[in-house]
């Protein structure tokens, strides 16, 4: 089985899923908006895509069915062995942006225009100018074109030196064994409660043209080319006890279902009910 998926949840493939079934898999993993683009353009041809932002399932993929089966939240991760992350460390959840003004700490993050992360970074941060009193306009004090790093490789930049803090999600974090920050639920994308009226308030435009409204953490998933083997891989993928021993957020009502998903699917992952249509947003 061929799986393409965001580059967050590479490790969790390639070390929980791979050893947990029967069924030869191949893992590829980009940022998710590459991803969504090489099937888009007929570049690749996976049996399971998986990305980390339902918005690039729905436009361009347009799948008739998929699954949001996880969840993460963004956190500012940093090497306490450097001068910058001890920084950040020293700043914590209520001023870890003040050693980013200051110039204090060099910040590792992803391509807005590649993945998820990258745009969500930018999310955080304007909220957080929201959040936050006498606080403003922090992307234009903080970013540099200078911090940008292929998402399969961000974290590792601290083992190289070249970077101090890295905006990532939660679970890059837990994979790798580094210290990180929490951010307040108001900004950090993980909480369903801010979903509508928060998160909602910012956006991002790709070179597309697509606008991406800001929201809630969802990860999605569907199957491609379906066969026995595809249902049962996608069953241990999506509903597999390894994405939170990763770093991942599950929920208890994971996996929910957008459009029309094929009642065997429905089985697999213990689902009975009715409907085939979920708000993801809960």
């Amino acid at each position: 089985m061929k799986i393409l998926a965001a580059g967050s949840l590479q490790n969790a493939l390639t070390e929980g899923l791979q050893p947990a079934v029967d069924v030869p898999v191949e893992v590829e993993s980009h940022g998710s908006a590459t991803v969504a683009r090489m099937i888009d353009e007929g570049k690749r041809d996976p049996d399971i895509v998986s990305v980390a932002d339902v918005a690039l399932l729905e436009d361009p993929l347009s799948p008739a069915w998929y699954s949001v089966f996880t969840s993460n939240s963004i956190v500012i991760a940093y090497n306490p062995d450097t001068d910058g992350g001890q920084a950040m460390a020293d700043a914590g959840a209520d001023s870890w942006y003040e050693p980013l003004i200051e110039g204090e700490v060099a910040l590792g993050r992803t391509d807005p225009d590649q993945d998820p992360l990258g745009y969500r970074t930018l999310f955080t941060l304007e909220l957080a100018s929201r959040y936050y009193d006498g606080v403003s306009d922090l992307q234009e004090q903080v970013l540099s074109d200078e911090q940008i790093y292929p998402e399969t490789s961000l974290i590792s930049q601290f083992e190289t030196g070249s970077i101090d803090a890295a905006a990532a999600y939660r679970n890059m974090a837990v994979e790798r064994d580094y210290e990180f920050v929490e951010l307040p639920n108001q900004i950090d994308l993980s909480d369903p409660q801010y979903a509508d009226e928060w998160y909602s308030a910012v956006s991002y435009t790709l070179p597309n043209g697509h606008e991406i409204q800001g929201g809630l953490i969802s990860y999605g998933s569907t199957i491609r080319h379906t066969s026995e083997a595809a249902r049962s891989v996608f069953d241990v993928h999506t509903t597999g006890d390894y994405l939170q021993e990763h770093g991942f957020i599950l929920r208890e009502q994971f996996p929910t279902y957008t459009g029309d998903v094929p009642e065997r699917i429905h089985t697999l992952t213990g689902q009975n009910r009715s409907s085939t249509v979920t708000d993801t947003g809960q």
